[in-house]
């Protein structure tokens, strides 16, 4: 085991964690040109202190 030290203390660092198995992760095209068209649509309207700002 490692002793690992952060802002003067000391850790033991545990190895023996359990491992995941690995994801296939996929792009779906269609899915995000649909949310970044919604999002470009929508309209933001934001408030600091009273001042209003659009965006």
């Amino acid at each position: 085991m490692n002793t690992l030290l952060y802002r003067g203390h000391s850790y033991s660092q545990h190895t023996d964690r359990a491992r995941k198995p690995a994801v296939q992760l996929t792009y779906r095209r269609h899915i995000y040109q649909a949310r970044q068209a919604n999002a470009q649509r929508a309209a933001v309207a934001l408030k600091y202190r009273g001042v209003a700002y659009t965006h």
